[in-house]
This record gives structure tokens, sequence and C-alpha cells, in this order.
């Protein structure tokens, strides 16, 4: 499903966030990312969801290998991805439910059949209740609840987060990986960066731990 090998991003001035990384997740698995802030965790997500292009090494996704693709098959392949931001990228002028509208239009779904999914998805995240408000009136777990349900929506094969829970408190952070594991239950691969401890134990020996770019 994923294949990283010899995988490095260097960035102008000569720096490495992901150094000479080589790892395979394979189809359906739930894995985390773990590491210190720095280490390379978001970098590493945004190389698999094509936001960054490899420096060096290959990286191979359903198939394709990413650092050798033409810049306008990137956005055929984001399709099998749903991305979860830390910052959540909501847009606070829209409903929750336009915000997971918003893939679906872009995909072309007729407004019925949109819809159709758009509430199935917050209903799966628990947010069907509250598809007319707009995110500033969510709570910081509701917001990254919608965030969700908005990767989700168009049925992608990869679920990616980075640092989902970063903002949130226990309980909340609780649910959000309940949500995670309940993709994963059903067949979805889920890749999450993540310097929660609790998260780390609990999907031990499924982590990839970074250490200044590194793979440790």
């Amino acid at each position: 499903m994923i294949v990283a090998s010899n995988l490095t991003k260097r960035y102008p001035g000569g720096y490495e966030a992901v150094r000479d990384v080589s790892f395979e997740i394979s189809a359906g698995q739930m894995v985390l990312i773990g590491g210190h802030s720095g280490a390379g965790k978001t970098t590493l997500v945004k190389l698999i969801a094509s936001i960054e292009r490899p420096t060096a090494g290959s990286l191979v996704v359903n198939g394709q290998n990413l650092a050798a693709l033409r810049r306008s098959a990137i956005p055929y392949v984001r399709r099998h991805f749903g991305m979860v931001f830390q910052d959540q990228k909501l847009l606070f002028d829209r409903s929750a439910l336009d915000n997971v509208l918003l893939p679906l239009q872009i995909a072309g779904l007729s407004r019925r059949d949109a819809v159709r999914r758009a509430q199935a998805a917050l209903d799966k995240v628990g947010l069907l209740a509250r598809e007319k408000a707009n995110p500033i009136a969510l709570s910081g777990g509701e917001q990254q609840r919608l965030a969700i349900a908005r990767a989700v929506v168009n049925r992608p094969t990869v679920l990616l987060a980075d640092e989902p829970t970063a903002n949130l408190d226990v309980d909340s952070a609780g649910d959000i990986l309940e949500l995670f594991a309940d993709f994963h239950r059903v067949g979805v691969t889920v890749v999450v960066a993540t310097h929660d401890q609790s998260w780390i134990e609990r999907c031990h020996p499924n982590v990839l731990r970074l250490d200044h770019g590194r793979l440790v």
C-alpha cells in the first residue's frame, strides 16, 4: 500500500527534514508516526499526501511512485487520500454541512447525492444535529470531528492526520482516537502523526518513530 525506500526531503539551505527513511505500511493498517517536535512527522505526512515532493528516494502508494509522478497527475492521486490538518483548515463562513460538501462539489457529484453523503459523514462523527452550525459555534473537539467528516466523505483508501489532538483536552482526544480506530476497523489505511504518548503506547508496535528526520 505505502512503501518508502531511502526517502529524503531536503529544503533550501540544506536542511533535511526526512533523511533516508524506509518503511512499509500494509493496506488496512493503522500506523502512528511518533517523535519529538521537529522530528519530521509533519513532513512525512505531507510526502505521503503528495503535498511535498521527495528530494531523493521513492515513495510508492497504491502502486504509483509519487516521486516520479507528473505534477498534473497529483490531483488524481490525492483523491485516494483523506487529510486532517492540525489547524483543520475549516471554512468559517460556511455551515458544517457546506464544509463537508466541498470535496464532493469539486468531484462533480450531484447536489442530492453530495448532501446525502455529507450527512452520512456528519452522522458518523456525531455531528449530524449540528449540520447547520458554523464552525465558530463548535467546540474544539467538534471542529476536529468536522474536519474528519470532510476528510472521509470521499471514501478515501488512506486517511492521513497531522497532530489531530494537539489542541484538545484528554476526553476529546480519546474520542478522536476512537473515530480513527473505527475507520481502521472497516478497512481504511490510517496514518497519524502524533506526539501523544497514550496513542503511541496503545498502537505499539505499529509506530514509526522519527528522530531528527531519521527512522529509529
